[in-house]
């Protein structure tokens, strides 16, 4: 099939009742804090699948960094996870393992606000765009109707009404539906891969240096 033959798929009107109504509706439902999370969230889908087994050797060499040199050996370790970074700060300051939990689970949560806003804002373009696919059906259908003593205008009233149907199915199965899904899916797998996280960082804030053992003993 050649691009000639999509010709007749595509019509410029349909496509603006569908795609501009979607993004309106999308625009006035959603805060605008959410919004940019749901745009931003697209770039992800082209990384790789957040994997906690580099972060936790990480933590791993910290360990060893403190019984050896202290804590405050770590105040000027470059570490790329922001969640890694906030907890081995706080234990630089002196926090708990409790506290190191606590702070892992209230940045989780916040993560998972953000994942969840994101996705939903993809799932609601889902639900909306059949919806603006039906407007444009019956938009279509009345400019049909009025332009009944016009046989020339028939057709063209006629693919819009055909064509928007069309635009929001696609939208809604193709585009807005698997990108929502795909969010969901990884912002699980990133959760599953950062509890993984918690145990190794809140047992970094009880590492005891060589020497404190050693003035303990």
């Amino acid at each position: 099939m050649t691009f000639a033959n999509f010709g007749p798929f595509l019509d410029p009107l349909a496509l603006a009742i569908v795609l501009g109504g979607t993004v309106v509706a999308v625009v006035l439902r959603t805060p605008l804090g959410d919004l940019g999370h749901g745009v931003a969230a697209l770039r992800t889908l082209v990384r790789h699948r957040f994997d906690a087994e580099p972060l936790i050797a990480q933590v791993a060499a910290f360990a060893r960094i403190v019984r050896r040199h202290g804590v405050i050996a770590l105040d000027r370790s470059v570490i790329a996870d922001p969640d890694t970074a906030a907890a081995v700060a706080a234990i630089v300051d002196g926090a708990s393992a409790d506290q190191v939990t606590e702070l892992l689970e209230q940045r989780g949560l916040a993560r998972f606000e953000r994942h969840r806003a994101a996705a939903e804002m993809w799932s609601g373009a889902a639900d909306i765009a059949p919806a603006m696919g039906m407007i444009g059906t019956l938009i279509g259908l009345v400019q049909m109707f009025t332009a009944m003593r016009d046989p020339a205008t028939i057709g063209a009233a006629m693919a819009v009404a055909l064509l928007t149907t069309l635009y929001g199915a696609v939208i809604a199965c193709l585009i807005a539906t698997p990108v929502a899904s795909r969010l969901k899916r990884q912002a699980r797998h990133e959760a599953q891969e950062r509890a993984r996280l918690v145990a190794p960082l809140a047992a970094l804030a009880t590492v005891e240096p060589r020497h404190a053992r050693e003035l303990a003993a």
